[in-house]
């Protein structure tokens, strides 16, 4: 049988195999969670039924990794068995994490504090199917604050929403951060760079940008030409968005917001309205990635005009992450006050 014969039965094997590979590592995942939180659900009955002994958890914990690693070996580590106490304390229904995570997501979740915040990750990495690794770097980038911020008004209908639903990709506004952070560039904070070398450095890198962009996008490409009475025009970069149906146009900046800058993304998005866009597409979206602005500079540049621009900072290193939880806490107890 000939090479050109094989290939058809060969691709159906190897469709069943990974088929097969995936559900049987499903399954080894939903028992490692159910008897993780099997374990955990003992730690706790035996310290309800022991007052004694719950006063010497610690040492309690301790003394059963010991046990537990000489007999079963690795994965009984004192900080594990305090995560499978802490898994079952926290998710008193174990049926309801079955089937979604890893038992390493729930580590890195359980380790956040805030239950709002912890329930926002856990949603997100559930519909975005994030890695671990992508989880880690969500957390550490301040993902949630950053997304309350950018709304301008953090309010306790917003912060349930978020906890919830994690981001509903419903309006345009939904999907814009405030700041977008590239790290993944590993610049110094106050590096020079041209607009050119940003475009390329992003392209370079172009799947941790699409991470950083959120749910639904999807590349088209650089300096997507516009055509307009002869006069050829370049839109830096060009996604489109699932969930919103859009193309979504991003003019990058090196330096602060200009007015300027709204007004050419403002022509760019009525050329892709109606030139480009298909019967099932919704109107265009527009994105001004610069260096900085202010509300005044962006409510007279953005405000009036009929398309959907927002301008937004970047910043190519990891935001302090206690200041950011700082500004949200403290606008939330102003709320509450």
């Amino acid at each position: 049988m000939s090479d050109g014969l094989m290939t058809p039965i060969i691709s159906e094997i190897k469709s069943i195999l990974e088929t097969a590979r995936l559900t049987v590592a499903q399954e080894v995942n939903n028992q490692l969670l159910l008897t993780y939180w099997k374990i955990g659900e003992i730690i706790v009955r035996f310290e309800q039924n022991d007052n004694a002994r719950a006063e010497y958890g610690t040492q309690t914990l301790k003394q059963l990794s010991k046990e537990l690693t000489k007999e079963f070996g690795k994965g009984f580590s004192r900080s594990n068995l305090q995560n499978m106490r802490a898994f079952y304390l926290n998710y008193k229904n174990c049926q309801s994490v079955i089937g979604k995570l890893s038992w390493t997501h729930y580590c890195e979740l359980l380790a956040i504090s805030d239950l709002d915040k912890r329930s926002f990750y856990e949603k997100e990495a559930t519909n975005a199917k994030w890695s671990v690794r992508e989880l880690k770097r969500q957390i550490n980038t301040s993902l949630y604050e950053r997304l309350l911020l950018s709304k301008g008004e953090v309010n306790k209908k917003e912060v349930l929403r978020l906890a919830t639903h994690g981001v509903e990709l419903q309006t345009p506004s939904d999907m814009i951060k405030d700041p977008y952070v590239f790290e993944f560039f590993g610049l110094p904070e106050n590096k020079p760079i041209m607009e050119s070398d940003l475009e390329k450095a992003l392209v370079s890198k172009i799947e941790k940008f699409l991470l950083e962009l959120g749910r639904g996008f999807m590349f088209v490409g650089t300096q997507q030409r516009v055509t307009i009475n002869n006069t050829h025009y370049y839109v830096d970069m060009v996604f489109y968005n699932k969930p919103l149906k859009s193309y979504v146009l991003i003019e990058l900046k090196t330096t602060k917001l200009m007015p300027e800058a709204a007004g050419q993304l403002n022509m760019y998005l009525n050329y892709y309205e109606n030139e480009v866009n298909e019967e099932t597409d919704n109107q265009p979206i527009g994105i001004i990635l610069c260096t900085d602005k202010d509300a005044l500079t962006a409510e007279y540049a953005l405000g009036g005009l009929s398309n959907n621009i927002f301008a937004s900072k970047y910043t190519y290193y990891i935001p302090d992450k206690e200041l950011l939880i700082a500004e949200v806490e403290k606008i939330i107890r102003g709320l509450d006050e």
